[in-house]
């Protein structure tokens, strides 16, 4: 399993460099000079490994050179390219309270009454902070488990939803807000 830990956004300057923005809490780890990632293009199979040369921070990002992309039209043709670690890669984390986003998808979702909500697909990342983007249990939605997957709930991941996370358990308690499960 392998770990987005950033994204090219676009090239800088005619050198090579790329801007990247950063998916991970360890920048200084991940782009460290030397460290080597793998890269997937969007929409593309297979994956290639990039070599750190060097990063430094710009404007909330990262301008990161590779070896072997030395000018602005090899840095360009890298434009939306995911960059990923493998999940065997990672140190366990030391704080209870902080997981990898692996380690949360495929997790049961449930109330704390027991009511199973359904099993997070993915974590998102955005601006305004981590949602969990969970795949509704056809008992949920009292739809028939032959139509097909459920319905996509978008749940905040903070504290005050967020009960309980057992990971070991595979389960995520939740006590959301009035209206935040709705179907509509």
């Amino acid at each position: 399993m392998e770990l987005v830990v950033g994204r090219v956004a676009k090239s800088h300057g005619v050198r090579g460099e790329l801007v990247v923005e950063v998916r991970t809490d360890e920048p200084e780890l991940r782009f460290a000079p030397g460290a080597v990632l793998k890269g997937r293009l969007p929409r593309a199979t297979t994956v290639r490994e990039y070599t750190i040369e060097s990063a430094r921070e710009h404007s909330g990002r990262l301008l990161v050179r590779v070896q072997g992309v030395a000018d602005r039209s090899e840095a360009d043709a890298l434009r939306g390219m995911i960059l990923l670690v493998g999940t065997d890669d990672l140190p366990p984390s030391q704080d209870p309270d902080e997981f990898y986003d692996h380690e949360l998808e495929g997790l049961s979702v449930r109330l704390a009454d027991g009511t199973v909500v359904g099993t997070v697909d993915e974590v998102l990342h955005s601006a305004a902070g981590e949602l969990l983007s969970v795949r509704a249990a056809a008992s949920f939605d009292d739809v028939e488990a032959s139509a097909g997957p459920g319905r996509e709930i978008l749940i905040p991941f903070v504290a005050a939803i967020v009960s309980t996370v057992l990971v070991a358990e595979g389960l995520i308690v939740i006590d959301p807000p009035e209206g935040l499960l709705d179907k509509e």
